[in-house]
């Protein structure tokens, strides 16, 4: 990677964290040869703020989040009803165990949610809150989603 770096080849070089140990990388962090990382975090997952952003932060390396929605948890569309097709990776991940553990924070934050502010713009502007993050990577299925003003 210095060499890359050196030559000109590679301006910046960053990793994708493992979902459940983002600790994991922080050997890496401090080569002094990662830009930037990439790590879930959101609402529900947090872990990312006890090891991880801390050294993200003493070493200037940029934090790209992902995962935002909760693999749409957060979008605030699902329901006790909810399935999804055997080939859709979502149904082991919604399982219905984490459905509902899902429905009920969700409705958990609901409580604290303003009346001008949809959920999955509660979930974006918590990660923002955060000074450590640089930027996220919101997936979004529908043109009305991506079209609209996240102020």
């Amino acid at each position: 990677m210095i060499k890359l770096k050196r030559d000109g080849i590679v301006r910046a070089f960053g990793l994708s964290l493992n979902r459940w140990e983002p600790e994991n990388g922080l050997q890496a962090l401090r080569t002094g040869l990662v830009d930037a990382v990439q790590v879930i975090y959101n609402v529900f997952d947090q872990s990312p703020e006890d090891q991880l952003f801390p050294v993200c932060r003493e070493l200037n390396i940029g934090v790209i989040a992902r995962v935002p929605l909760d693999e749409g948890g957060l979008g605030g569309k699902l329901t006790t009803e909810t399935t999804f097709s055997k080939d859709d990776w979502r149904a082991g991940y919604f399982n219905p165990e984490n459905l509902l553990a899902t429905l009920d924070r969700v409705e958990r934050l609901r409580t604290i949610l303003p009346d001008s502010m949809s959920l999955p713009e509660m979930a974006i502007r918590f990660i923002l809150s955060n000074p450590v993050v640089s930027t996220i990577i919101v997936g979004m299925r529908k043109p009305e989603h991506v079209a609209r003003t996240w102020v």
